[in-house]
């Protein structure tokens, strides 16, 4: 009597054993190593099914991704940089406006509304097979878009004493690159990263500049007053600048976990030794407008000795391999004349 009452429990169980199994595309909340910068496993079954543990969670990804959304532009970036175009991203007029990359984005791509908060039915009706977005923006949406595809987010800016933006950079690059099963191409681009650092470094030292001081901003105007971001020693673009043999002589009084100190031209004395690089857009140039008479800019030394360097305003330094060719390009024009 007893088997007989058992049978059908275990129908059930073997059901219920046999969706589990065959489900893919699943996100699971983050576990409490979840909080670096993302990264793939590297598990994988016979089906083709993996285990992608990232910064909120793990997410089961089945086969090689074809179907991107990008919901940030360093991860269109990425995608680009291994020959894959997304299906969409997230406001790409200011893409377009803010990196200077080449390959561009094709016509077909189609925009999926704001960084901060994208169209859920427009990406719904892409049908993708693969969302990619930083942990920051889509905490709050991570559950509605794992129900849409598969979701992986990465954190770009680790916390104090977990490494810098380039690592984090390199290693949220070589992931999204074996997700669209472009793996051999993501380790070449670097390879080619490498060696454009190497070039670099060694055209710098045969100017006698190697080990040159050099401080960076972007700079803009909020509300008629001159703003000037400047960058700290874990932000990419100074981690790029040191690896081409150049030293970051600004220094912050604290830990600044995007990489940047929002600050005034008050302190710029204190890195008026060193040659001043700075991203500024052509319409909103603080240096020829509010600037231009202040007795603080002008009385600086790199500015007597003309050791000014302006960068383009789509100077992308939150990018990824590609924006980061293009900073040593630029940095390396400027010092080795």
């Amino acid at each position: 009597m007893r088997l007989k009452k058992s049978k059908p429990m275990f129908i059930v169980l073997c059901l219920i054993f046999l969706f589990l199994t065959t489900a893919c595309g699943t996100s699971s909340p983050a576990s409490k190593e979840a909080g670096q910068p993302a990264a793939n496993t590297g598990a994988q079954e016979a089906s083709g099914a993996r285990t992608i543990k990232h910064a909120l969670g793990t997410t089961e990804l089945k086969g090689t991704a074809k179907r991107v959304v990008a919901l940030e532009w360093s991860y269109v970036e990425h995608l680009l940089a291994v020959g894959v175009q997304p299906v969409g991203v997230a406001d790409i007029k200011g893409y377009k406006t803010w990196v200077n990359i080449s390959p561009q984005l094709d016509a077909s791509v189609v925009d999926v509304g704001a960084r901060t908060e994208p169209s859920l039915e427009a990406i719904a009706a892409l049908k993708p097979d693969l969302i990619v977005a930083p942990d920051f923006r889509i905490k709050a949406s991570y559950e509605m878009l794992s129900k849409i595809a598969p979701t992986v987010a990465f954190n770009p800016y680790p916390a104090e004493g977990e490494g810098n933006q380039f690592e984090a950079m390199e290693k949220t690059f070589l992931a999204v690159a074996e997700m669209v099963g472009k793996k051999a191409e993501g380790d070449k681009v670097m390879s080619d990263l490498q060696k454009t650092f190497d070039d670099a470094k060694a055209k710098l030292k045969a100017k006698g500049k190697e080990g040159a001081e050099i401080a960076v901003t972007q700079a803009y105007s909020q509300q008629n007053a001159a703003v000037l971001r400047m960058f700290t020693d874990n932000s990419m673009l100074i981690q790029i600048l040191n690896k081409i043999g150049l030293k970051n002589s600004f220094k912050s009084a604290k830990f600044e976990p995007n990489g940047f100190s929002t600050t005034s031209v008050e302190a710029l004395p204190a890195v008026q030794n060193a040659n001043f690089m700075y991203i500024v857009q052509d319409n909103d140039n603080i240096f020829e407008k509010q600037l231009k008479d202040n007795a603080v800019w002008n009385g600086l030394t790199f500015v007597k000795e003309k050791r000014t360097y302006k960068f383009p305003g789509n100077t992308w330094t939150f990018g990824g391999p590609l924006s980061a060719k293009s900073i040593v390009d630029l940095a390396t024009g400027a010092l080795a004349k």
